[in-house]
């Protein structure tokens, strides 16, 4: 693997676009439910030479008169986008929370024998009180055991994908031993909220593991990742606090022994992309004028844990009233960015619901500034790359790919090429072993 620095790009399939009208200027506004509109965002990512596409999911119906929402479930999805492409690579979401990890496991290095080793698995909890109502919860469980239980899972789903041992599967014809026992082992998982034995009984896959993604930015949310993950979906809106979180996390990977490099901070980023700087705006202008504010006032206002009689269009947020960390049915990294936005430039609340609002950064502006900007964030380590989210699919991905991305390649920090088959290798990781060989090497070493 080549030891230089490499930008990492993801696009986020959010419906048909970041913008919540993005719907009412598509071709078809019906598009959720639609493979040929997938397969196009997907081969558009490839031809660009992007990382991955990424599916975030929702397992509630809420807002759904107002504008789209992520319908399908997103390992169907990418089962299905692993057939109309090679090689870019596939992110699905799966909570916690609502899962068992014996069937994810499976799920997802099924995933990765079916994609040829394209596939990753983004860790989340889920707080959602309608969430927990469709899986027969009386009430969303609480941050604590929300997050212990995650720990316990992510555990247990490693060790399962780790059950083969490289080359178990013999198939040797001649002997008659077609997996060799010595080589598959159970887990014999006994924990708090899981009693697993194991092995799974799927093979193990093409990259060894799924790549494992962990998105969010609270404390806990922040020792999870940096002792599992391999890279982290994150929403960061000024440099100077993209700069802290970058280096806290690396540091505290790098107390649990982890290579920091290894570890790969992706920061959401939404371009709204103009010929010239009046036309970025004048594209983000005809959608904005297809929103109904009170509208998404009042979502704005439930993201941050308020009431819209709470916020006033002219005015600052109301910091007095915003919930410091206690709230367990509220993002804490989405309040804290949005906040450190808000004050970081004086914004009232009219100002952030132009800015996204205030959930990922965006940029209004041409293919040049944008690219600068990028580059500006990658060089000053506050990034490793970015999830992209486009304002409307998949216009708003071609003209990045098209436009954007050949100015990044010529500044030489994105690739021309893909360097291999693998999303690991596309994110410059190293193929893990299974950690009953990497046991097995230490103790003949130690001999």
């Amino acid at each position: 693997m080549s030891t230089r620095r490499t930008l990492h790009l993801n696009t986020n399939i959010s419906g048909l676009g970041r913008h919540p009208a993005a719907w009412r200027k598509a071709d078809n506004p019906r598009a959720i439910t639609d493979l040929a509109h997938f397969t196009e965002i997907a081969q558009t990512a490839e031809r660009g030479r992007l990382d991955a596409v990424f599916l975030s999911d929702m397992v509630a119906l809420r807002g759904h008169a107002a504008g789209t929402w992520q319908s399908l479930e997103p390992t169907v999805l990418l089962t299905a986008l692993a057939g109309v492409t090679q090689s870019v690579g596939l992110i699905g979401t799966a909570s916690t929370t609502f899962n068992d990890p014996y069937n994810l496991a499976r799920r997802f290095a099924s995933l990765d024998h079916v994609s040829a080793g394209r596939i990753a698995w983004n860790a989340v909890t889920t707080y959602d009180a309608d969430a927990a109502a469709n899986f027969s919860m009386p009430a969303p469980l609480d941050k604590e055991t929300r997050y212990a239980r995650a720990a316990e899972f992510i555990e247990v789903v490693e060790k399962l994908w780790d059950s083969w041992e490289d080359g178990a599967l013999v198939a040797d014809r001649t002997s008659g031993l077609y997996a060799d026992p010595a080589r598959v082992h159970e887990i014999a998982y006994e924990g708090q909220f899981f009693r697993v034995r194991g092995p799974l009984n799927v093979p193990r896959s093409p990259q060894g593991r799924p790549v494992l993604v962990q998105a969010g930015g609270s404390p806990t949310g922040v020792a999870l990742a940096a002792r599992h993950a391999d890279a982290v979906f994150t929403s960061q809106t000024t440099l100077k606090s993209a700069q802290a979180f970058y280096r806290e996390i690396k540091a505290v990977a790098a107390g649990h022994g982890r290579n920091p490099d290894h570890l790969l901070i992706l920061p959401g980023l939404y371009p709204v992309i103009g010929g010239t700087l009046a036309e970025a705006h004048q594209r983000k202008a005809e959608l904005d004028a297809l929103l109904d504010r009170s509208v998404e006032l009042a979502k704005f206002a439930g993201t941050l844990g308020l009431k819209p009689t709470d916020l006033e269009l002219d005015a600052p947020l109301p910091y007095a009233l915003i919930d410091t960390g206690t709230r367990t049915d509220v993002s804490h990294g989405f309040i804290r960015s949005t906040v450190l936005l808000a004050q970081g430039e004086n914004l009232t609340v009219r100002d952030l619901l132009d800015r996204n609002p205030g959930a990922h950064r965006m940029i209004v502006g041409t293919p040049q500034t944008i690219a600068d900007d990028i580059e500006s964030w990658f060089l000053q380590h506050a990034a490793d790359g970015f999830n992209l989210n486009a304002d409307t699919f998949p216009s708003g991905l071609a003209d990045f790919v098209d436009h954007v991305v050949p100015i990044l390649q010529r500044k030489g920090i994105f690739r021309r090429d893909y360097d291999g088959t693998t999303l690991r290798e596309h994110y410059g990781l190293p193929r893990p072993p299974s950690r009953y060989e990497a046991e097995a090497a230490s103790l003949t070493t130690s001999a």
